[in-house]
């Protein structure tokens, strides 16, 4: 299958890879030359614009940091048109971005008006799932649509959902964010708690993964440097799913509760301390550094 794959950052490019190793015919933009490269490498065609990449294709996917970005890519920006009023033919269209349901309502809607098969496909487990070819994908969408796209998307995922009609893959992915926002933080605050009075951190992990405390922050991420080998944790925090991006999720997750009024204390604490956590320079680490933040004053030597 030809596919238009745009925006390889560190979950597109993993992505963009598996369809190449998949058999896919793959066509990439980024703008970052050498994120392109790297695709080339991998056997990915390179293509000098997203309207370019996208000539000939059945398939274009999107992997962007935020909701103006994809409204950029597909609406037009600044007078300039969009990727719908470019697309020839009428190739399946795949965001695999988190943006905000309204975002992807928006986009959902002019392409319908172009004739065009628009998803929303967020997708859950990481830059580890990315690699691994074993992402969550969460689709809204017509049930069309979600057929046409099972394929290609089981080429990068191992579970695929049908969330709804079109904006629902957010609101579900948006969901799933808020709460792993909450873990990470909560199981962040309780391994400082148990070092700061004597146990060591290997262990307290170990006792709380096979006790009732047990989580996917801890069993499968654990955000406590030297504990897990291969996190972040344990590479100084770096690459993976970003702090900043956690909080703009949580962002949504409270402009999603705004205007449904619905109740999120834990989420608003979570996005206060992921904000405070940006704002004090961790806004590119990983977003499991928020242990950082209660490690303040300790001595780490």
């Amino acid at each position: 299958m030809n596919i238009a794959f745009i925006g390889l950052g560190n979950m597109g490019a993993p992505m963009a890879t598996n369809l190449v190793k998949a058999g896919h015919r793959v066509c990439v933009f980024d703008l970052v030359e050498s994120a392109i490269r790297a695709l080339e490498a991998e056997g990915a065609t390179r293509a000098e614009s997203a309207a370019a990449a996208t000539r000939g294709v059945e398939v274009v996917i999107s992997m962007l940091p935020a909701g103006a970005h994809v409204r950029g890519l597909y609406l037009g920006r600044d007078g300039a048109p969009g990727l719908l009023d470019a697309l020839l033919g009428t190739p399946l269209i795949i965001d695999a971005s988190t943006i905000s349901p309204e975002d992807a309502r928006i986009v959902g809607a002019a392409a319908a008006e172009r004739g065009l098969t628009y998803l929303d496909a967020p997708v859950s487990g990481g830059v580890g799932g990315a690699k691994a070819g074993t992402l969550t994908f969460i689709v809204g969408g017509s049930e069309e649509g979600y057929a046409q796209a099972q394929p290609v998307l089981e080429a990068m995922g191992k579970n695929i959902f049908h969330a709804g009609e079109t904006g629902a893959g957010q609101v579900a992915k948006i969901c799933n964010n808020m709460l792993l926002g909450i873990l990470m933080s909560g199981t962040a605050e309780a391994l400082a708690l148990g070092v700061k009075n004597g146990l060591d951190p290997a262990v307290l992990s170990e006792i709380m993964k096979q006790s009732s405390g047990g989580n996917w922050a801890l069993n499968v991420y654990n955000p406590w440097p030297g504990v897990m080998e291969g996190s972040a944790a344990s590479r100084d925090y770096q690459g993976g799913f970003l702090t900043d991006l956690m909080a703009k999720d949580l962002g949504l997750a409270w402009e999603l509760a705004l205007g449904s009024k619905s109740t999120v204390p834990m989420g608003s604490q979570a996005r206060n301390l992921f904000a405070l956590h940006s704002a004090q320079g961790n806004g590119g680490l990983d977003f499991s550094s928020i242990q950082a933040l209660y490690r303040a004053g300790e001595d780490k030597s």
